[in-house]
């Protein structure tokens, strides 16, 4: 694949999310299912690294343009993660007008459950190659219900699943 395809199906799924977490479906279904140049394996570690990095959760995208064609790849990646916002500015001159209108409150509400249903579609396939020991399913769920029964970040997820996977590691 080259550069300029690959910066355009990155920026596809940036352009068609609303954060970078709903771009995982597209990027998927693009590089693990349509052009297999990007393995599910593969693309975990680039969300692992999107996530344990300061910054956007799109980071990843950076990831997975380097798992694909190197740094050229990265490159692409990193272009395509900033070009939403550039193109976001008029969109919310017009949305900032228009915000309490029935039709666009109503689009955004549509918009946000599709993205919804997407990352479910996505997130199940992932943890299905990742879950495969009763340690992992463990770490999986306890992460889950970490994040929904409390009120702390995400880091302290990665914090405790590291953890929980080194003591793993060295007592079985």
């Amino acid at each position: 694949m080259n550069v300029f395809a690959l910066y355009l199906l990155l920026c596809k799924a940036m352009i068609s999310s609303f954060s970078g977490a709903t771009s995982l479906p597209v990027v998927r279904h693009e590089m693990v299912e349509h052009y297999h140049v990007l393995t599910d394996r593969q693309l975990e570690v680039a969300v692992a690294a999107g996530r344990i990095t300061p910054g956007p959760f799109g980071l990843y995208l950076v990831s997975v343009g380097y798992f694909v064609d190197g740094v050229p790849g990265a490159i692409a990646g990193f272009l395509a993660l900033i070009t939403p916002a550039f193109l976001i500015i008029p969109m919310l001159r017009y949305l900032g007008r228009h915000a309490e209108k029935p039709r666009i409150k109503s689009a955004i509400r549509a918009v946000t459950l599709a993205a919804s249903g997407l990352l479910i579609a996505t997130t199940v396939p992932m943890a299905q190659d990742s879950a495969r020991t009763a340690l992992t399913i463990a770490v999986a769920a306890g992460s889950f219900l970490f994040l929904v029964l409390t009120d702390r970040t995400t880091f302290w997820v990665v914090i405790g699943a590291a953890l929980v996977g080194l003591i793993g590691y060295f007592v079985f």
